[in-house]
């Protein structure tokens, strides 16, 4: 079963969000890709197809999902979906699938990477704030990634990590504008 559009997907789809430590232009977005193109036209769980699609944003974030009401991925089949990404980490020299990061906009509105351990101090700077734009890769279903994967941090779990300075409404880092998503078709 070939991979579909993302917005075919059901608002329930299974997704899996993965980040990347810096932005993927040109030459590396491509590779990243094409090779998950390629996996997606053949993953199975079971000996079965998946019907499955992938979004990438923001030159960093890309996100995989599986109608459920086809097929549900399987341990062995996100494994492989795992390792699959892992193995193009050392391709592209990022880091995809690893926890412990937070993304944010910065005052430019440009997507930004840091640790969980960073987060007090750039509150303490005013430089992560309340109203500071950041994004959720620990959402699970395409209707919360396409409505609420961007999100002003006091309404995400990164609110728990601000210091005090940082509950307070702090001057915006909002972007106007959202870099357009290629779209999987």
């Amino acid at each position: 079963m070939p991979a579909v559009n993302f917005e075919m997907l059901p608002p329930d789809a299974r997704v899996w969000v993965f980040a990347s430590d810096r932005p993927l232009r040109g030459e590396d977005s491509a590779t990243l890709l094409t090779e998950v193109d390629r996996f997606l036209a053949q993953w199975k769980a079971h000996g079965a197809p998946l019907r499955c699609a992938r979004d990438w944003m923001q030159d960093r974030f890309l996100a995989i999902g599986v109608d459920p009401t086809v097929e549900q991925a399987s341990g062995c089949s996100i494994d492989g979906l795992f390792r699959g990404l892992q193995s193009l980490e050392r391709e592209l020299n990022t880091r995809l699938v690893a926890g412990g990061r937070v993304f944010y906009r910065d005052a430019s509105g440009q997507a930004q990477t840091t640790r969980r351990a960073d987060i007090v101090a750039l509150s303490a700077r005013a430089e992560l704030t309340g109203d500071t734009m950041v994004f959720d890769t620990s959402v699970t279903s395409a209707v919360d990634w396409r409505e609420r994967f961007e999100r002003p941090a006091r309404d995400t779990w990164v609110a728990s990590l601000l210091g005090a300075s940082g509950q307070d409404s702090q001057p915006s880092s909002r972007s106007a504008t959202k870099s357009s998503s290629v779209k999987n078709g």
